[in-house]
């Protein structure tokens, strides 16, 4: 008998993420209720990348932080790695994120004093991993993304791309199985913007991640297994045509 492929030892996993029937409603400043999410359902599965897309303030960012389990759905289940996340308190929840999701946003938020070796290595420094062994993830990542020659520059130092790319390796440190990027893109030239998408979809297969990204960038879109557009609160299937640039 021959061995499982790559794609299916990854289907006869738990997806990376299953989202369904989630619902997500805010208190208006009138005292009433905004439904942002209405019933969305996505499962995604491990070397996929599905690209989210839709008119600003249709709720993609906060479809994110649901699904990286940042905010609690106000009905519906999300699973992570199999695991339900419903019934865990706020503690639990927040090893369970931390095991199992990363996050990248439009803005690197990396810590200026610090090089990008060591905004690197902090979320595993943060849990308790020894020094050499996060120093030696870390200087892997950043040959990863290509920037092995500019760990110990500090931000001001590197370029936007530089920047982004390194946050990127950060939020791979603690081997997440799910990356969550909200307009990664977004604050980047053409040429970097292409090297960052370049980058996701190879990480996705390379990797073997399950990835979620938020993009108004048809390019990256375009990179992505599916993509959706979240309209009126639900997904629906689209070809990432009309998208802006």
């Amino acid at each position: 008998m021959s061995e499982p492929s790559p794609v299916e030892m990854a289907r006869s996993e738990p997806p990376v993420v299953h989202a369904e029937g989630v619902v997500k409603e805010f208190l208006g400043g009138d005292g009433g209720v905004i439904r942002i999410l209405d019933g969305v359902s996505l499962t995604v599965r491990r070397g996929e990348m599905v690209a989210v897309v839709g008119a600003s303030g249709a709720g993609k960012s906060t479809l994110l932080h649901v699904l990286g389990a940042l905010e609690r759905p106000s009905a519906g289940r999300i699973e992570l790695g199999g695991q339900s996340v419903g019934g865990l308190d706020d503690e639990a929840v927040a090893r369970l994120r931390n095991r199992a999701v990363g996050f990248v946003f439009q803005f690197h938020h990396l810590l200026r004093e610090f090089s990008a070796l060591e905004n690197v290595m902090m979320p595993l420094r943060i849990a308790g991993v020894a020094d050499g062994i996060a120093r030696q993830r870390a200087e892997q990542l950043l040959e990863r993304v290509g920037l092995s020659a500019r760990r110990h520059h500090r931000p001001g130092a590197m370029s936007g791309g530089e920047q982004q790319r390194t946050a990127v390796a950060r939020a791979l440190a603690a081997e997440p199985a799910l990356l969550l990027a909200d307009e990664p893109s977004g604050n980047l030239d053409l040429r970097n913007a292409e090297r960052l998408h370049d980058l996701f979809a190879e990480l996705a297969q390379d990797l073997s991640l399950g990835l979620v990204v938020v993009t108004h960038n048809q390019s990256l879109a375009a990179r992505a297994d599916r993509a959706l557009s979240l309209e009126g609160g639900r997904l629906v299937e689209t070809n990432g045509l009309g998208l802006e640039s």
